[in-house]
């Protein structure tokens, strides 16, 4: 579809620099480089400077707060240098609200006495549109990388420790020799229309009145064609009938991959499976309309950032291109 790279998270054209993975002879040269930095990252949250714009901050390899941090992981080739990416570790403010930072939308910043006023770690969700591509593309790699690395610590196949390899893009175990590398779990999130109408749904423990598109995990052996159908036939009773594909979005929260698809209504009663939807209606792009500028208090949208969002205002605009459809 146009203007699918406008997505957040949609990819800045980042150089990943593969080809020093599995050298770490020229990685150390090349962190010894003057240009080479550091984003910083902690309980998920990335370092960003303060202010009406968001930065994602790049630090000198050899900053004093890297003395309590994990290992790099080499995020990529930028025109000063590389880019690495490490976890702050053993620290924690004297003030922080652990209730706020386990919220939907954990509004809380906190500040390192080592890296000054000026500098915060901020709830990624909650800063995502305000900052450039290129830095939402190296925050959700970091991201994701470092939940991957903190819920994979032992081999899946014999169950031994496992250790960091490859800068940070595999973990290998010295026990059997087996070499595990970074998870993405695909997820199909599904534009569901009939005529002038578009399904949205809402999921138990959302904030009051918040309104997405439906989504799904992919399952083993399925289509994302037949996971598109399938997710709304269990969550709402709709019968889908063509599907074609619009766009993706990384979605490090931990760790997926939301693939947006335009699905076609065949059916219109909604017939509600609880355990998944709280509600799910049908809404007209008046209401739609409405609710984005904030005059309809019933109906809350997708937060904007998020790929939902982004193709409610696609198919608001009429710029769903007509694409391949698969039936």
């Amino acid at each position: 579809m146009r203007h699918a790279e406008d997505v957040t998270f949609g990819g800045s054209g980042l150089d990943r620099a593969d080809d020093l993975r599995g050298q770490p002879e020229a990685l150390a040269e090349a962190m010894r480089a003057p240009g080479s930095r550091s984003v910083l990252i902690w309980r998920g949250k990335p370092l960003v400077s303060d202010g009406d714009t968001r930065d994602i901050v790049r630090l000198p390899l050899d900053h004093p707060v890297f003395e309590t941090a994990g290992p790099p992981i080499l995020l990529g080739r930028e025109d000063e240098g590389l880019i690495f990416g490490r976890e702050l570790l053993g620290w924690s403010p004297d003030d922080l609200d652990e209730a706020a930072l386990n919220s939907f939308a954990d509004p809380s910043e906190q500040r390192h006495p080592l890296l000054g006023d000026d500098l915060v770690f901020a709830e990624l969700r909650r800063v995502m549109t305000r900052l450039s591509p290129r830095d939402a593309e190296l925050a959700a790699t970091h991201r994701a990388l470092i939940g991957w690395h903190a819920s994979h610590g032992f081999c899946a196949k014999c169950g031994a420790a496992s250790e960091m390899a490859q800068a940070g893009w595999q973990r290998r175990c010295g026990s059997c020799g087996a070499a595990h590398f970074p998870r993405t779990d695909p997820v199909v999130i599904m534009l569901v229309t009939r005529g002038p109408y578009a399904l949205l749904g809402r999921s138990p423990g959302w904030p009051e009145g918040m309104y997405s598109c439906l989504a799904g995990f992919v399952e083993p052996g399925e289509t994302l064609e037949g996971a598109v159908r399938r997710e709304v036939a269990e969550e709402a009773g709709i019968r889908i009938g063509a599907v074609r594909y619009l766009a993706s979005q990384p979605w490090p929260f931990p760790a997926s991959l939301m693939i947006g698809c335009h699905a076609e209504a065949e059916t219109e009663e909604i017939v509600l499976d609880p355990v998944e939807l709280e509600d799910a209606r049908w809404v007209t792009r008046e209401q739609i309309v409405a609710a984005m500028a904030g005059e309809d208090k019933t109906l809350l949208p997708a937060r904007k950032g998020a790929i939902a969002q982004f193709l409610l205002r696609n198919w608001l605009a009429d710029r769903l291109d007509r694409g391949d459809i698969f039936r």
